[in-house]
């Protein structure tokens, strides 16, 4: 969602601005635009189109310069317009691009049209870029308003501002939005992350929470949000320019499995602030839309099935919402009973699993009060059919078998759950707050969760002449007991099933043997004293018992109870999204040992376009 490269060099940077916009394509957007300072002042093209359209544009009119700024935009206040595409201008002498969204927008637009400002957008971002040029015509330079323009901000922002009367000069800033300093021999430039700036340099400063920046081709300066300044570490980055490459991981899939901390904040990025879910994050107009759902229903297939199950809980329990889930393939051959007020909610990866896609179609003629579409893909065919959108930032996944692409599903489906938790108003400010911190420390518990590799690269010699496994769980967490049964037949080509831990004496336990290894996904919660009563049955068959527990119910396990793996996985929001981890590190080690090709396993593919 949204995507800011910025340049200052003493070479022309407008190719370097657009094949920067085009890196960041990947997070979503539905318009375009570049600003260049030019010896005539600001030179301005927008597009409420594709880059590609914006690269079309500029082959016809070129606008060359050493200093500019270009921004991807995902469409929340105003429709997805050309007038409503960034940069926005001020009196044709500042030029801004903005990620995030300004929550007292209209109050400083109240404020701006009462000193003379004339708006062209419904966006909340002309606002600032109207707000900097009043400050510096009270004679501020253009680093100055923008240090004193964020002060008056609500809200999450990340943005980049060049003025007509200072050539040359590029002035970034954020808060809640990510932005990133690129540091070159004399040029300097700024982006939304690293990947659209890897083909010039692989220097960089991450800009800390309410930091502001002014950089030129010469160098750059930092101020806190103290307004005092400050030395930010330049970091190098390993990866390549092309970012498709492994690097130092030996399988694409591995490389996915550790990518997952950068994954979900991506996708949390400019969607939550200081425990607040921020408006409009499906998109304009949907929060009126969603605060009249009372029902939901999820379509989806393979391992986003397995994150709806999981949503399915979470919507009953935290937002007290009814929600069933289905697979793709059998909805779309059905004729559905939609209660009144309820909203379809399709998940795919890829955007065109066919299945998928029809059921959407399908639904569009069911009588739902709306549909929503989580997917990676902004260019797919599921995002253009789509009503409301929210894009996971997973990036580019290249392993057929889904390892961030699912985590990051899971994070907008909190998302999801806790915008309904909000709307509803049955749920206490207190409590909704500490469920949104507690999904804002999803990377760092993802990468607490990535240290326990070398304990599963052990434990996956235990399955590797195993030709059968059972994976178990309760509750939210049978679901990701079926993800990781799913995740090692993909891979590895042994059988695996998972079954809700109460049904083992209900056929499975008689598969129970020496042979046949069996996964318990234990977290800290009600149902922990009933999951082991039913490992106790396993192990009293001869079964071979592997348990990824949550550490705080680490003191309920006995050394009878089999290979214990702990991981700290929060509470019971984001514990089912952490436990996926040990559970893909497994399948990925095991199918390693076995030799399998684990990039690309037989007979399957990474987007399923046919029946």
């Amino acid at each position: 969602m949204c995507g800011i490269v910025g340049a200052a060099a003493r070479r022309d940077v407008s190719d370097i601005l657009v094949s920067g916009l085009r890196a960041l394509e990947y997070r979503g957007y539905d318009s375009a635009g570049i600003a260049m300072q030019t010896p005539d002042g600001i030179s301005r093209a927008r597009t409420g189109g594709k880059v590609a359209e914006l690269e079309a544009m500029l082959a016809d009119n070129p606008s060359r310069g050493e200093c500019g700024i270009a921004h991807t935009r995902w469409a929340t206040h105003g429709a997805p317009t050309t007038q409503n595409a960034h940069p926005h201008l001020s009196s044709d002498s500042v030029a801004l691009v903005h990620n995030g969204i300004i929550e007292n927008h209209e109050e400083l637009r109240e404020e701006l049209g009462g000193a003379g400002y004339r708006f062209e957008s419904e966006t909340d971002t002309e606002v600032v870029a109207h707000l900097v040029h009043q400050l510096m015509s009270e004679g501020h330079d253009v680093f100055g308003a923008v240090r004193k323009a964020v002060h008056r901000l609500r809200g999450a922002y990340a943005i980049a501002v060049i003025s007509r009367d200072e050539p040359g000069v590029v002035v970034g800033a954020r808060a809640g939005s990510p932005l990133v300093l690129g540091v070159g021999f004399r040029e300097h430039f700024l982006a939304s992350d690293v990947h659209p700036l890897l083909a010039v340099t692989n220097r960089f400063v991450y800009l800390d929470e309410g930091d502001v920046v002014r950089l030129e081709s010469s160098g750059y300066e930092i101020r806190d949000r103290a307004d005092k300044r400050v030395h930010r570490p330049v970091q190098e980055a390993d990866m390549a320019a092309d970012a498709v490459q492994r690097g130092q991981y030996r399988h694409y899939m591995q490389k996915e499995i550790f990518e997952q901390p950068r994954a979900v904040a991506d996708t949390l990025e400019g969607r939550i602030a200081d425990g607040r879910i921020l408006p409009n994050i499906f998109g304009v107009g949907a929060d009126a839309l969603l605060e009249q759902v009372r029902q939901v229903h999820i379509v989806a297939c393979g391992t986003s099935y397995h994150a709806g199950l999981v949503a399915r809980y979470q919507l009953e329990a935290l937002a007290g919402i009814p929600c069933s889930v289905e697979v793709a393939s059998e909805y779309r051959y059905r004729d559905p009973v939609v209660p009144p007020d309820s909203l379809f909610v399709a998940i795919s990866q890829s955007g065109e699993t066919a299945d998928t896609l029809a059921a959407l179609r399908h639904a569009g003629e069911a009588g739902y009060l709306a549909s929503l579409v989580i997917c990676n893909v902004p260019e797919s065919s599921i995002v253009r059919e789509a009503g409301m959108v929210l894009m996971t930032r997973a990036g580019l996944e290249i392993g057929v078998a889904s390892t961030k692409a699912f985590t990051t599903q899971l994070a907008a489906l909190q998302l999801l759950v806790l915008k309904l938790a909000a709307l509803s108003g049955r749920v206490e400010a207190d409590r909704l707050e500490g469920w949104i911190r507690e999904l804002a420390s999803a990377p760092e518990m993802l990468e607490r969760a990535l240290k326990l590799d070398d304990r599963i690269e052990n434990l996956a010699e235990h399955f590797v002449e195993k030709h059968h496994a059972l994976f178990l769980g309760r509750g939210s967490h049978f679901p990701i007991a079926m993800e990781g049964a799913l995740k090692l037949k993909e891979i590895s080509y042994i059988h695996a099933e998972a079954y809700p831990a109460g049904e083992l004496k209900h056929g499975p336990l008689a598969l129970v043997d020496h042979d046949m290894p069996v996964v318990a996904v234990a977290p800290n919660n009600a149902l922990l004293e009933k999951l082991i009563s039913n490992i106790e049955e396993v192990r009293a068959r001869g079964g071979e018992m592997f348990v990824v527990a949550d550490h705080e119910a680490l003191s309920s396990f006995r050394e009878r109870h089999g290979e214990v793996v702990e991981v700290e996985s929060g509470g019971a929001l984001l514990a089912p999204l952490i436990l996926t981890v040990p559970l893909q590190l497994l399948a990925y080690h095991v199918a390693v040992l076995r030799g399998t090709d684990v990039d690309q396993p037989r007979n399957l593919a990474k987007s399923v376009t046919v029946e």
